[in-house]
């Protein structure tokens, strides 16, 4: 029930958990500024990783504390799939979407256009595009503590859905800069140690291991001379059997 609404004339009544677990999102929320402090442009890609994990726990007591998400925004197709070119005023929904289409077609009526790109979501929620930076993190994060500060228990529940929506934004910012740098410029292995012997722009140690084997001439393997049934190959031994 959201805060707007009545329970037969008895008033709001808090939902049940909801102390708990707003006591516990603020706790959280409060304690990424410390983590992201001594944070720097050019940090290590594991020093990010204990950012990432804490947003992540407090995107999921967010979300625990909003509305159901529903990942369309259809009341009819909650979970159904989403529409990558819903045109401009219709839902996300890419089952109603397609009625709609078949719909037109039937009447002689123009394609509806498609609309302008917006932001992708995954799971119902908000995933940001590139640039990721530390600058990009610390401004979203900026934005959820000044958030958290006018929380309270009667809060109307979008003000948690932003909150939500805000904190699944920065959590996709720190997983993205806790990812391995491309050190080595290929697009393949990013992850990929650097060859040292390798000239400059294909410092890949895979790849350039790969162009190796490719250089090489090709050999015809040595095939040993077949065995009768009942003879035995006759091995030349490299060392003297020990006497005895």
């Amino acid at each position: 029930m959201s805060p707007q609404e009545q329970h037969s004339g008895r008033g709001y009544t808090v939902p049940t958990g909801r102390p708990y677990a707003l006591k516990e999102l603020q706790a959280n929320v409060g304690a990424l500024g410390d983590r992201i402090k001594d944070l720097y442009d050019g940090a290590h890609p594991a020093e990010y990783d204990p950012v990432a994990d804490a947003l992540y726990v407090a995107f999921q007591t967010a979300a625990g504390l909003a509305p159901a998400k529903s990942y369309t925004g259809c009341p009819e197709h909650p979970n159904g799939a989403l529409d990558p070119e819903a045109p401009e005023g219709w839902g996300r929904c890419l089952i109603c979407n397609d009625r709609r289409r078949r719909g037109r077609r039937l009447r002689g009526g123009p394609p509806a256009a498609p609309a302008a790109p917006v932001e992708q979501r995954r799971l119902g929620y908000p995933v940001p595009g590139p640039p990721y930076t530390l600058d990009v993190l610390r401004r979203h994060l900026r934005g959820i503590d000044e958030q958290r500060f006018h929380l309270t228990l009667s809060s109307p529940d979008q003000d948690f859905i932003r909150l939500a929506d805000d904190l699944h934004r920065a959590f996709i910012v720190a997983r993205e800069l806790s990812r391995p740098r491309n050190a080595s410029g290929c697009s393949e292995h990013p992850g990929a140690p650097i060859d040292p012997d390798a000239p400059p722009g294909e410092g890949c140690i895979f790849c350039a291991g790969r162009k190796r084997r490719a250089q090489r001439p090709p050999q015809t393997p040595e095939m040993l001379p077949r065995i009768r049934r009942g003879e035995r190959r006759q091995l030349q031994r490299r060392f003297e059997r020990p006497p005895g």
